[in-house]
Parts: structure tokens; sequence; C-alpha cells
């Protein structure tokens, strides 16, 4: 189903969906806590139900509530041979791959979308060495994996995806020896690594971080059960901070700006582009009078780029967004899903191996475009349509649900007008 939206302004106030990368990490943590913690302001969207899922698949007691989860990982580990379906989401293969083997275990990951084409070679390094079988066919997750991880020596590179490294912090302290991960080239994604540590430490878990070049992790630990509230999301509150921008009139309720999550970058680089955050009474705005063009490192917040870059395609000036090659293994190749919407709205963007390059203009058209099945390319081009001159026709609206199940819905209640179509009628 596509969905044909009228050009308007949003106002109003709206309660930022809770953080997917947050809640995918407090899921797993209470998960191997042997007792029972309660995960409060939870949203079920679809990667979050795969964690759930994947959880439960190894025995854990998980019991859902409309937005709280009771979680009893008394039985984790109990169920050494099952199979986890990952859904289309990375964070839910490359956390559970490791911590499915902290025993010794046969296990089968199959997921759907782009997600088999997401590289596992970090994993099958290990395997390799710790003589652990595993079986894949190319380009679909179709992964069996049987026996059992071990403690020691790991040496990861820095410039792949940091779930590998999150992975690994899960499980490897629950190992009878201790282990060192050893970072080989500069860390990308750093922030996601600083949000693993920080939950890790709510539920007793205790990593020595030698400035992100070794991490020392302690063999033979416990995690203790807690009880622990998700908080608002920076990559979701990226969308509304970016519509603030634009001269759209949205309070964001429930953002903390103390948060280690490193897609609150969006808010330094709109800053950076001439905007400003003001506190009101119930919530966090962004304003701005005229934007700016910047030149923004994405390697950092790579989430974020395809909204950001909506915003530099209406600043005054050349903006350069670099670093983000890793776009092109998303939900779709989003550099260049990124680059073409920007075009097809009426905009100006270059793409190139690793960066791209926008020349603003004064406003957008509008048009016809495409979602790719990707929640953050239809959520930006949802924001987009604030700045056209004429209707924006998004097919696959409901990708949205893969991180934020109430966007559209949200949307509405800000003032969004748009209706629901069949492309070709």
């Amino acid at each position: 189903m596509a969905v044909q939206i009228t050009p308007h302004q949003l106002k109003g106030s709206v309660s930022v969906p809770p953080s997917k990368s947050m809640a995918h990490r407090a899921i797993i943590c209470a998960s191997l806590a042997r007792g029972k913690s309660t995960i409060t302001n939870i949203e079920y969207s679809q990667d979050i139900k795969a964690t759930i899922s994947a959880m439960k698949a190894l025995g854990t007691m998980i019991f859902e509530y409309d937005d709280y989860l009771e979680i009893d990982g008394t039985t984790t580990f109990l169920k050494n041979q099952c199979e986890i379906d990952c859904c289309e989401s990375g964070s839910t293969l490359r956390f559970m791959v490791p911590i499915s083997i902290v025993c010794e275990a046969n296990i089968h990951f199959f997921g759907e979308g782009r997600l088999g084409k997401r590289p596992l070679d970090v994993y099958y390094d290990i395997f390799e060495k710790q003589g652990i079988s595993y079986l894949y066919k190319e380009n679909c997750l179709d992964l069996y994996v049987r026996g059992r991880l071990h403690g020691g020596e790991f040496e990861i590179p820095g410039n792949v995806s940091s779930q590998f490294i999150s992975g690994l912090l899960f499980a490897l302290p629950l190992m009878d020896e201790g282990s060192v991960i050893k970072i080989t080239s500069p860390l990308e994604s750093k922030g996601y690594i600083d949000l693993t540590l920080q939950m890790l430490n709510q539920y007793g878990i205790q990593i020595i971080n030698h400035d992100y070049q070794e991490l020392i992790i302690p063999g033979n630990q416990h995690y203790y059960p807690h009880n622990y509230r998700v908080e608002a999301d920076f990559s979701q509150a990226a969308f509304y901070l970016v519509a603030g921008a634009f001269h759209n009139d949205v309070i964001l309720k429930d953002l903390n700006l103390e948060s280690y999550q490193g897609d609150k970058e969006a808010i330094a680089i709109l800053e950076r582009m001439g905007c400003e955050l003001i506190k009101k009474e119930d919530g966090y705005q962004m304003i701005s009078q005229q934007l700016v063009s910047t030149t923004i490192d994405g390697s950092q917040c790579p989430d974020i780029i395809p909204v950001i870059a909506l915003a530099c395609a209406l600043a005054k000036g050349t903006s350069k967004i670099e670093h983000i090659g890793r776009l092109r293994i998303k939900e779709c190749d989003r550099l260049h899903a990124t680059v073409e919407v920007i075009q097809q709205l009426g905009g100006q963007a270059q793409e190139f191996d690793d960066s791209m390059i926008i020349e603003g203009v004064e406003q957008l058209r509008g048009g016809c475009v495409s979602s790719y099945n990707d929640h953050r390319m239809a959520m930006m081009e949802a924001i987009a349509s604030t700045v056209c001159q004429d209707k924006v026709i998004i097919d696959k609206k409901d990708c949205v649900k893969k991180s934020y199940p109430s966007f559209w819905e949200h949307f509405q209640m800000l003032g969004g007008i748009f209706d629901e179509c069949e492309l070709g009628n």
C-alpha cells in the first residue's frame, strides 16, 4: 500500500518512540540474568519482536504487555537446539550469534529481506579458529551453527559493524576464561559500543575499556536482574528535529540530552547548519532561520544520514557527507537511495563510493518516490513532503513498522495530510 501526502506544516507535541538500540540491549541483558527484570517503555517494532522471539527460542521466559516486558532469565540456555528468525533485524542476528553458543548448542538462523547480504565474516573467522561448525548460503540468511564459544583473544576491525563487538561483549563475560577484544582499525559507530557498555554495567557486568583499542572482559561473571525504562530514540527524533529545521512547529517529548546514543549528533549537525534547540515547557523544539551547508562525518551516526541529507538539500551552499560507505548494506543501499530521492524531489545531489555532495536548493518539488521498503527512507520522504510544492507519493508505507509502527499515526496527529492508495490506480 502506498501513501499520497499533501504538503502541510506539522504542529504539536510528539513523544519520541523508545530507542530500538537500547531496547535490544536491555532485553538481552535481562534475559541473561538469573531472575526477574521489568523493561518498560517498549514499542513492539518488528526488530524488537525479533529479539524477543530469539531469546524465547533459547529458553527465556518473556511476558509481553502493552508497553512493558517481564523477563525471567532463569531458564535461558535450557534449549540447546532451536531456530531463530531474525526477520530483517541486523542487531538481532549479530547480537544473537555469539549469545546462542554460550553453551553447547545447535542453532539455525534465518531471516528475510537484505539481511542475508550483510556480512558475517567476523564470526566465520572466529568459528574457524575455535572449531565451531557452521554452514551458510550466499546472499540469503540460512545459517547453521553448532558448537560452543570459548573466551580468549579476538581481533576485530573497527570499520565493520559495531554489532559484532557488542555481540561478543554480551557473550564473553559468561565464559569460564577471560577475554580480550582488540580493535585493529579506527572504530566506527563508537556510540553503539558505549550503549552496550552502559547497559552491561546496569546488569552487573564489568568491562575494562582501553580507549576503544582493547576491551578486557573478565570471565565467569553473572548478569543480575535489573528494572529498566527505555529512553527515547535519537534516530527517530532526528526526523522531527529536521522537521523543526524546516519551520515545522514540533515539540519533542522524552528526550534525554545526556544520552550516550551516537545519533544525538543530529542536534550538533543541525546547530552547525544554523538551527537552535530550545527548551519548552513539555519538551524540546528545533528552530531555524536560514539553513547553511556543512561537512558531515557520517561514520559514527549512519542511521540519521538520510534525513540529515534532506536538511542539506535545502541548505544554502554545498554540503558534503563523508565516510558513509556502510549505508550501502542497510535495508537498502541508503547512499544511492538518498541521493536518488533528493534528485527525484527536485534537489541536487551526487553519489560517490563513500560520500555524497548536496547542493542546496530553495524548495523541493515533490513527486512519486520509492521507500525501497526501508523504514528510514519512508520517514525521511514523509518529512520532505512538508517542504514540497506538490504531493509526495511513497510506496510500501508499512515498512515503517520495522522500527516505528506508530509513525503514520503520529504524522497525522501532528497535522500531516495523506491518503492511502495503490500505485497505478
